[in-house]
């Protein structure tokens, strides 16, 4: 095919299988390992095509997140024209000598579920404007690239993709009803590009407050909810994170700081108090900061603050400064250690999803008896009992 006619998808171009190889088992050679190495099945043409448009940046997929999700008339039309130049390999009419290149079949299929739903979309579409359409309204709901693969990203000079993100649901956490109903309104409110607050988990240890906030994002995937995880060195790196999540705008960035607290002596606490509110440039309406500690004031304060001997001219300023951070998230979600009952409850549901049901006694027993001789009652505790007991069946 002559794809020169390429305006906005011309970086395609570039690539061998699309650029002008003339030998037809170079072409199968590259296809197949294109295939092994992504998981695409089916008409490797159609299906390489596909992966390229979904993932490779290009003009159209750019401007959506930039914009928000907008994407002007004009600019449409170019990528319709694009699109109907593609048509024929879109729709699976190019087909290869060699006939294993038109229903092929990978050693492990593509994981990916933003595309595999594209992938069926397609299917069901056959003209132009159509398929224009399903583009750019996956580029709307997932972006491209590895915006729209991954979950959670960590932050390396750029975000980069964690392949093997944590796939908690909020289901499955026991108990915890009022906070998760707090979480959930305010990350409803905040994908649906309404008014949210900055959220503080804090409480006991092992209550599950890290696993709430990695459930949000599996939960809200598909609305645009994406994680971003940073240390507490990383902090000071905060403008440049913000500036990058700013050119994503039709998506929505959870910046997931875990375990937080801050000894006297770190710093690295002012630029936090500064990303939140206080910076002279703005936080992007599309980043909120949620964060876990085991302290309510996350600022390690000693009785020696507080006493009159204090060697500061001006405690007060001093006790302030220890608890205005923590004042700065909106809303602050507290954790408690659950219940004997509720421990209990937590392990029971744990092994029922196991197929495994203990009689109320046995399983009274043995909870208590791991609770005692291990770190005290909680989530982390009930999850170690599970994978104990089951270890040893």
């Amino acid at each position: 095919m002559n794809l020169q006619g390429l305006i906005v998808c011309r970086d395609l171009l570039k690539e061998e299988i699309f650029g002008g190889i003339a030998d037809r088992f170079e072409i199968a050679a590259r296809l197949i390992e294109k295939a092994e190495m992504l998981g695409l099945s089916g008409n490797l043409y159609r299906a390489y095509l596909i992966y390229l448009l979904a993932h490779e940046p290009n003009l159209i997929s750019i401007s959506i997140e930039m914009r928000g999700g907008k994407i002007g008339k004009d600019l449409r039309e170019v990528f319709k024209h694009d699109i109907e130049i593609l048509l024929p390999i879109l729709r699976g009419e190019l087909v290869g000598e060699l006939k294993f290149l038109n229903n092929y079949e990978p050693s492990v299929k593509n994981g990916d579920e933003s595309f595999n739903e594209l992938i069926r979309r397609l299917e069901k579409v056959r003209d132009a404007t159509e398929i224009v359409y399903t583009f750019i309204e996956h580029y709307r709901r997932y972006g491209y690239g590895d915006i729209a693969t991954y979950r959670a990203f960590r932050w390396d000079k750029n975000i980069i993709g964690i392949r093997h993100f944590e796939t908690i649901k909020l289901s499955d956490l026991i108990g915890y009803a009022h906070q998760k109903e707090l979480l959930i309104g305010n990350t409803t409110a905040f994908v649906s590009g309404k008014p949210a607050n900055n959220v503080l988990l804090v409480g006991a240890r092992g209550t599950g407050k890290s696993s709430s906030v990695k459930s949000l994002v599996n939960e809200y995937y598909s609305q645009g909810l994406r994680l971003v995880q940073i240390t507490k060195p990383q902090l000071k790196n905060l403008p440049e994170i913000m500036e990058t999540l700013r050119k994503f705008m039709s998506k929505r960035f959870i910046i997931f700081l875990d375990d937080l607290s801050f000894e006297e002596s770190e710093s690295e606490y002012k630029y936090l108090k500064s990303a939140i509110e206080g910076g002279v440039e703005s936080r992007p309406e599309n980043v909120l900061i949620y964060a876990t500690s085991n302290r309510r004031h996350l600022i390690r304060e000693t009785w020696r603050d507080r006493s009159e001997e204090h060697e500061e001219l001006y405690r007060d300023d001093s006790l302030n400064e220890t608890i205005s951070l923590s004042d700065r998230f909106g809303l602050i979600v507290h954790y408690y250690a659950p219940t004997q009952a509720e421990y209990l409850e937590i392990i029971r549901s744990m092994l029922k999803k196991q197929g495994i049901e203990l009689e109320d006694e046995d399983l009274r027993l043995e909870g208590l008896h791991w609770e005692m001789s291990h770190s005290g009652r909680n989530g982390r505790t009930a999850q170690q009992f599970v994978n104990h007991y089951l270890g040893q069946r």
